[in-house]
């Protein structure tokens, strides 16, 4: 391929600026002008190609980049280029050999070696992504990015003494440590340490945060970490006074509570009568000292039991009923695993209720009158107990009494809708939840859960006319917005809305969207990370995006998108319906035109529908969206392959659950 001239090859240099800094159309009409005179350029052709995916022409793009290798095939940026092609479509497989391609004609790349092994790491080829850092580093040992990134590809392989070595010698070639604490250094450190940690040499890792500790910026981690080090060493006094800086620090930090627990001999559940006496004079001590501790009131009904208990109960509910705080019953229900504690509970708030009806107070003496919404919050607590036991009628009675307490408290609409939904009157639990969305137009939480409550009773338009109410008004399409925002709840409870009324293609539209992005989103963070040197949420994110399958959303839509896909293996179109068993052959013919005169009336409002609905996005300068019925997953020719998609992640990361083993028997069945 022959060289450009001097003035075109400076137009190109300034068209891989354009490219650089996003000015798309500005690089497109530079290639263009080069291509007039020089219409064979292959690294211009595949530029071109590269702008006009940016420019949302995708097909074109594929042609002229395919064109443009066509025609210098030994050049590193055509195979570049494609490979970023490959990369913006996420077929990461692909754009990986095109990389590898790029390399071996030049070798030491710099921008393609970082590309490589940001696709490395995105594809979890943490050996690959070793070997690439390697490389980087050896061609440019000056720059601090290629050692954290080398250190970061031994520690996600599983050897964090390599990647301490690596950080080690890193520190040790630096000439100018910061005087004064520096966020970047202050983080390269606290990696190192962590590393140390995971080696299983917690004495080192104590050594060495004593020697960081001038440079830490983060003196909460660091405070965090020594208090740690010391109950894993058993140095317990020093634990015990590390633990309660913490908790003076943020006494409402419940992890700092345990690690002091434990540092006093006291971190194991089983107490005896004895060491529950010196638990609950600690915990009294801390309330003292920390009188507006949330933490320091609700641990103790964790550990006292007898009569123990249903003191520091008693007096933790009065408080919390006395002020009228809504979340009491949530913060207690945890301990209703416990027969015996839930009873006690039980009897304290029937108890409460009897005397407020009778002396207006939490006891009978009378010497003490409550404020007059302590009776409110109390039928509002009995009225959730009453529900988390499923008697539905003593919970429904307290509530309607709650009610006509005070009438214009949204809390006591949505309890009251809750326990119709438990006790499966979702029609009315919907009304319910509406007339208290009604009741604050501005509360966007109320108006969520109105929605969800509509698409549990399957009122998929009034549920999509609720939901878009707090969307932005320049928005053509508020549904796709949801989406795009990743707002979880809204896809799961659409997709199982469409599968309980056998609107499958709908149903697996919507479990396909879910979580679709999470693991592209990962992709920014693998350059920012390193650049910034926020390394430990970093290698929390990867570690976080390698178990997100395991997530309940997750295998509620996998279990609901498997039954989809066997529905579509047992029943395919075109197969008779349960409704033509027992038919003659004329009956089924006559049955059969019947319904497809019904479906094609049905694609013909439907496709007026989409008509419609194009022209009202397309002033708005939306996007279409080209399958709203999901056909191209119904018309799959592999059902099963595509279910098992779905059960694989499961097999891998939820494979305690009952769940994964029932869709594996029901899948492997009909293979």
């Amino acid at each position: 391929m022959r060289e450009l001239p001097q003035k075109e090859a400076n137009l190109f240099k300034q068209i891989l600026k354009c490219y650089e800094n996003k000015q798309y159309k500005k690089g497109f009409k530079g290639a263009e002008q080069i291509l007039k005179k020089f219409p064979e350029h292959g690294e211009t052709l595949a530029l071109k190609g590269l702008f006009l995916n940016h420019l949302d022409k995708k097909e074109e793009a594929y042609e002229f980049v395919k064109k443009g290798l066509r025609h210098d095939l030994r050049s590193h940026v055509c195979w570049h280029v494609f490979g970023l092609l490959y990369r913006s479509d996420k077929n990461y497989e692909e754009a990986l050999k095109c990389y590898s391609q790029a390399l071996k004609i030049d070798k030491e790349n710099l921008q393609i070696l970082r590309d490589y092994s940001l696709l490395q790491v995105q594809t979890r080829n943490y050996e690959g992504f070793a070997e690439t850092r390697h490389i980087l580093l050896e061609l440019r040992p000056q720059n601090r990015q290629f050692w954290i990134g080398l250190a970061i590809a031994y520690h996600m392989m599983g050897k964090p003494d390599l990647g301490i070595k690596v950080l080690t010698t890193y520190e040790e070639t630096l000439k100018d440590i910061p005087s004064k604490p520096d966020y970047e250094h202050s983080e390269m450190l606290l990696y190192h340490n962590s590393m140390l940690e995971e080696t299983g040499d917690i004495q080192a890792a104590l050594d060495h945060l004593d020697t960081i500790e001038k440079h830490v910026c983060d003196r909460n981690a660091l405070q965090e970490k020594r208090a740690k080090y010391f109950l894993a060493l058993g140095r317990q006094e020093d634990a015990e006074k590390a633990y309660r800086v913490l908790v003076a620090r943020n006494p409402d930090n419940f992890a700092y509570f345990d690690g002091l627990r434990k540092s006093i001999g006291l971190g194991h559940d089983n107490l005896s009568a004895e060491e529950e006496a010196k638990l609950l004079d600690l915990f009294k001590e801390l309330q003292k000292e920390y009188p507006r501790s949330n933490a320091a009131k609700r641990l103790p009904l964790r550990f006292a039991t007898g009569d123990a208990f249903v003191k520091v109960a008693d007096e933790y509910m009065r408080n919390n009923l006395r002020k009228g705080v809504p979340s009491l019953f949530v913060n207690m229900k945890t301990l209703y695993t416990n027969k015996e504690k839930a009873q006690a509970v039980e009897k304290l708030a029937l108890g409460y209720l009897a005397a407020l009806d009778k002396t207006k107070g939490f006891d009978n003496s009378g010497s003490t009158v409550e404020p007059p919404t302590a009776l409110l919050w109390t039928l509002y607590f009995v009225a959730q107990h009453y529900d988390f036991k499923r008697q539905s009628n003593e919970a429904l009675s307290h509530i309607n009494r709650a009610i006509e307490h005070t009438p214009t408290l949204v809390e006591l609409y949505m309890t009251k809708g809750r326990i119709l939904k438990h006790a499966g009157d979702y029609i009315q639990a919907m009304d319910v939840l509406n007339e208290a969305r009604e009741l604050d137009l501005q509360d966007r939480f109320i108006n969520s859960k109105c929605s969800k409550y509509m698409l549990r009773a399957d009122k998929m338009a009034e549920a999509e006319k609720t939901v878009v109410m707090f969307a932005r008004a320049d928005i053509s399409d508020p549904l796709n917005d949801l989406v795009d925002m990743q707002a979880m709840w809204f896809i799961l409870e659409a997709g199982e809305s469409h599968l309980r009324q056998n609107q499958l293609g709908r149903a697996l539209k919507r479990f396909h969207q879910l979580f679709a992005d999470f693991t592209e989103d990962q992709f920014d963070f693998h350059m920012y990370c390193l650049r910034k040197m926020t390394l430990r949420a970093y290698i929390s994110l990867l570690k976080l995006e390698d178990q997100l399958r395991s997530h309940q959303y997750f295998v509620r839509a996998a279990q609901n998108a498997v039954q989809c896909y066997i529905t579509l293996f047992d029943k395919p179109e075109g197969a008779d319906s349960e409704e033509m068993e027992g038919m003659t052959e004329a009956e089924k013919k006559k049955f059969r035109n019947k319904q497809r005169k019904a479906e094609l009336k049905a694609q013909k409002e439907a496709e007026e529908k989409k008509a419609q609905a194009v022209q009202e996005i397309a002033k708005k300068g939306g996007k279409v969206d080209e399958d709203p019925e999901g056909l191209k997953y119904t018309k799959t020719e592999d059902p099963l392959g595509e279910a098992l998609k779905f059960l694989k992640p499961l097999q891998e990361l939820a494979a305690d659950r009952i769940e994964t083993h029932l869709m594996g028997f029901e899948l492997y069945l009909r293979k």
